[in-house]
């Protein structure tokens, strides 16, 4: 780095990450955020503070912003925060770094959007502008003074172009899911499962999932059979009271789930995700179910079980009606999804299939799903719909597989969209426009809030491991960190992941108020954007995002005309 003598200030938009040790790349100016009303667009301020300055008489940064009525700003601080496995070793050249050290993530709140400047470094104030109802349409300025405490003067000032279209988004058509993990919150706080306090801290992120675009929510009907290992146990989360009455009899109290379909439905969720009925990676055993006796609580199955036990099926043939009886009747059974087990390969062919069979009676009529990475496992008629990951789905495509979702995780991490800190925003955006083109019916994505280490050996803490123990990329394993009081605390890749999902709510609606050909000539005019390549610059994203809502407002005025 070069030392300045004086204060440097650079307006950045929402796909740069703001590294301490290098000058970030500007906004560009012609390019105008898009605020679609009830939806965030956001910038950057980045700052560096005089060569030679004493640390101690800088003083704080501190933003002014004015905005036009019916917008209105939040300010957070953009948190470094440490990760210890960038990259594998194979790494493609797309990585913005590929070793260890801090990366720019945590999006704390900043009430007085304050910013403590650090010598010799670069940091950044990250803006979320609204747009409420009431905020005219077109083309706006939003000014931001960047003010220096100490030196009580102007260090910087910039004038932010904002466009609010006059239509508002339809709502996501596909499926979004981030699986929810109970445990990780009820660990990390001490709060007793689903006492008071964690039921608020469950409905405050499942807020924050909503906000990144999320539809769809895993429900622990039982404990969640996942990221566990063999001689591992997650802190139970089961909602349904499971009561045994003797002679394999059982009587089931659905008030934990009834619970928790009021809490989705007032936080904006629409699908229910049931977790899985057999174990990760195999489906060779039971999932933890705790079981109320005469003498207490007992987990009666679980990895100590395995899945062709006939007491689970005995089990199954109760519950698995009773379950379906009362999503059909409170929820609507056409917004659930059913899970057997997740990512079986071709080396779990003879265990999956019979797990499936011991199921699919009791599934039928259901939507069952599961992710994988092979496509014999659908083609023998095992997945009906198949979640796959993105680096094996062309196979899926070009066989014509006419129903699917897909999803990546820590093993997608060369030439695919992924959402690592180590990756260019950019490398995020793009799904949106991938789900789009390829006709997806869904994404899932396995890591919201796990804050355990791989297979749940242990807790961490996220604010000092993003890695799960050194284990997964960091970014892999969540997208928000565990604030105070049972309140979430997001991140950069949360805010591009729900940029992404509002491309395609964009690109949807559009497609249905003029046609497909029309959007795909937008968002992929040369006809080469794929699973595998697309577009690195930013301001493609951006651009297509501005062209998507111009198309909104054009397609409404010609209706309107059209009815006048």
């Amino acid at each position: 780095m070069t030392p300045h003598s004086t204060w440097q200030t650079v307006l950045c938009d929402s796909l740069e990450k703001v590294f301490p040790d290098q000058a970030p790349r500007p906004f560009t100016e012609s390019v105008p955020l898009v605020a679609y009303r009830g939806q965030l667009a956001s910038f950057q301020i980045a700052v560096r503070p005089p060569r030679l300055r004493e640390s101690t008489r800088l003083g704080d940064v501190e933003l002014e912003i004015v905005a036009p009525p019916g917008l209105r700003a939040d300010v957070s601080v953009v948190d470094l925060v440490p990760n210890d496995l960038a990259a594998f070793e194979d790494a493609d050249e797309g990585y913005l770094r590929t070793g260890p050290g801090l990366f720019p993530d945590l999006l704390r709140p900043a009430p007085h959007a304050r910013l403590q400047p650090v010598v010799g470094q670069w940091r950044a104030l990250w803006v979320d502008v609204i747009a409420d109802a009431e905020a005219a349409s077109g083309d706006q300025t939003v000014l931001v003074r960047v003010h220096s405490l100490a030196d009580e003067c102007v260090i910087g000032e910039f004038q932010v172009p904002v466009r609010v279209p006059s239509v508002d988004l339809a709502p996501l058509e596909i499926a979004h899911t981030e699986w929810f993990h109970c445990d990780g919150l009820a660990d990390y706080y001490g709060f007793g499962v689903f006492s008071e306090p964690h039921w608020a801290a469950i409905e405050n992120f499942l807020e924050s999932a909503v906000r990144a675009g999320v539809n769809t929510i895993l429900t622990p009907v039982w404990t969640a059979a996942l990221d566990t290992g063999v001689t591992e146990r997650r802190t139970p989360t089961q909602l349904l009271r499971i009561i045994d009455r003797g002679e394999e009899q059982y009587e089931f109290d659905f008030s934990g789930v009834r619970r928790w379909m009021t809490v989705c439905r007032k936080v904006g969720i629409r699908n229910l995700e049931i977790v899985h009925l057999f174990t990760q990676w195999g489906a060779r055993a039971t999932p933890p179910m705790i079981v109320d006796t005469p003498e207490g609580p007992e987990q009666r199955f679980g990895w100590h079980v395995p899945a062709d036990d006939p007491r689970y099926r005995r089990l199954l043939e109760q519950m698995l009606p009773a379950l379906r009886r009362v999503l059909d009747e409170e929820w609507g059974l056409d917004r659930v999804f059913f899970h057997v087990s997740d990512e079986p390969t071709l080396a779990h062919l003879e265990s999956f299939a019979t797990a499936w069979g011991i199921v699919a009676d009791l599934l039928e009529g259901c939507t069952v799903i599961d992710a994988l990475a092979e496509l014999e496992l659908h083609s023998k008629g095992l997945v009906a719909l198949p979640i796959v990951s993105n680096d094996h789905a062309d196979a899926f495509l070009d066989a014509g597989v006419p129903s699917m979702w897909l999803y990546y995780c820590v093993a997608q991490s060369r030439r695919v969209a992924n959402r690592f800190m180590a990756l260019p925003s950019s490398r995020s955006r793009v799904l949106g426009a991938q789900l789009y083109l390829t006709g997806a019916e869904g994404f899932l994505h396995w890591g919201f809030n796990f804050y355990n280490s791989f297979l749940s050996r242990r807790r961490i803490d996220p604010f000092r491991d993003t890695t799960a123990g050194s284990a997964f990329l960091g970014g892999d394993a969540f997208l928000v960190y565990p604030g105070p009081e049972g309140r979430p605390w997001e991140s950069i890749r949360h805010r591009v992941v729900a940029e992404a999902f509002v491309d395609h709510r964009a690109m949807a609606m559009l497609a249905r108020c003029t046609s497909d050909g029309n959007v795909r000539a937008i968002v992929d005019p040369s006809a080469d954007l794929t699973l595998t390549s697309f577009p690195a610059d930013p301001d493609h994203y951006r651009r297509v995002a501005v062209a998507l809502a111009d198309g909104l407002v054009d397609a409404a005025g010609s209706r309107s005309s059209d009815q006048a």
